[in-house]
């Protein structure tokens, strides 16, 4: 942490219960893969042999996606946040003096968050698959998105041009790999029902 703060903790319980915080935060995301499986095991039943083969591996990247936001987001992205609001002052009068909550706060809603940001591809695939987003409908809509991007990159870091771009350029990746695979799931599709058709 930066030497122009201390972390304080203000409750006589404080420290005991963000310790049970942070081994939530960590149970969860240790565990994300298994929850995965298990909500696929729920709906697995109820798809198609044909969607069953083009979900296979659906989990594993799904965790891999999520596992590389939450990195981003803890080693990366709260670092640069932390460093700026600790630096942050009106006046050189005022100290700041961090309460612990507000601290493991921070943290842990910015790596959850990139975590959850970084499953936008897994979103479009399925989105995709229901016929609701198409590849065309993501290029079209490319400037619009970059907006949306900057704006979400601006309220979850801080006011600094460099912090956004850091945020922003990862998300953008992302939203230009999310139109490939909507491309190919389009494709699949497409060949799906001239198969059908012909037969």
């Amino acid at each position: 942490t930066p030497k122009s703060f201390e972390i304080v903790n203000l409750q006589m319980m404080g420290q005991f219960v963000m310790h049970l915080k942070i081994s939530a935060v960590l149970g969860f995301i240790v565990a994300f893969p298994y929850l995965l499986w298990e909500a696929w095991r729920f709906i697995e039943p109820g798809l198609y042999e044909e969607e069953r083969k083009y979900s296979k591996g659906i989990i594993f990247i799904s965790s891999l996606l999520f596992m590389i936001g939450v990195c981003f987001g803890y080693f990366i992205l709260s670092p640069f946040s932390i460093n700026f609001f600790a630096t942050y002052s009106v006046s050189e009068a005022i100290q700041n003096n961090i309460a612990l909550d507000s601290y493991i706060s921070i943290i842990t809603t910015l790596t959850m968050a990139s975590g959850i940001m970084f499953e936008l591809p897994m979103v479009v695939y399925f989105l995709s698959r229901l016929g609701l987003l198409t590849p065309d409908f993501m290029r079209n809509h490319r400037r619009h998105a970059f907006m949306i991007i900057l704006i979400i990159s601006a309220i979850i870091t801080p006011a600094d041009v460099f912090s956004q771009v850091l945020v922003s350029l990862p998300i953008y990746v992302l939203y230009e790999l999310s139109i490939l695979v909507s491309a190919r799931v389009v494709r699949k599709m497409q060949r799906a029902e001239k198969a059908l058709v012909k037969s």
